[in-house]
């Protein structure tokens, strides 16, 4: 199945989530590195592979939101109540809007960043929507780095809820997210 049904994900949101995932708290990671690197030669190269990366995981994450936008989004259990059904749709957007909040916060700090961030792994470069500025650098930057703070919580919040249906509920929400195999039930 590659499409999404009302009981389950398709394999292309499945293959999203995963890459998406890995990407996403891979780059967590690595920013963090980054920015605890002590200053030295290569500390522009390591924040440039940052950038494609995030590059990458920006336009990922919209085709995404696409997909998603025209597929049906698999239904919670029936006995699943509203304050949940709405909490999910809510954690839900939240990630996708954190998500892109911190890579346009990256590239808009690549774009007033001197030198900046530009270079696509050397093959072209990636257009820049904002101007060099020091200060205006550094604030991005620090939007950057709260608000994938903030998406780290947010992707904690989503591992819970998974684990809470998988272990609690017992639901099969989250096997959903691993096979097709979860049909309704």
């Amino acid at each position: 199945m590659i499409r999404n049904t009302n009981a389950g994900w398709g394999s292309i949101s499945r293959w999203f989530h995963w890459i998406l995932a890995i990407a996403i708290i891979g780059m967590i990671g690595f920013g963090w590195w980054v920015n605890h690197v002590p200053a030295r030669p290569d500390r522009f190269f390591y924040r440039s592979i940052h950038a494609d990366i995030g590059y990458v995981v920006l336009l990922l994450t919209v085709i995404r939101l696409a997909w998603r936008i025209g597929n049906p989004t698999p239904t919670l259990p029936d006995d699943s109540r509203p304050w949940q059904k709405i909490a999910a749709r809510i954690s839900h957007a939240a990630l996708y809007l954190v998500v892109i909040l911190v890579a346009v916060l990256g590239w808009a700090h690549s774009g007033a960043h001197a030198p900046d961030y530009s270079s696509f792994f050397g093959l072209f470069h990636v257009p820049q929507f904002t101007s060099p500025d020091r200060e205006a650098a550094r604030a991005y930057e620090d939007r950057h780095i709260l608000f994938a703070y903030v998406l780290l919580a947010l992707i904690v919040v989503h591992v819970v809820a998974a684990a809470w249906h998988h272990y609690i509920r017992r639901d099969r929400v989250a096997l959903r997210m691993l096979t097709e195999e979860a049909k309704a039930g």
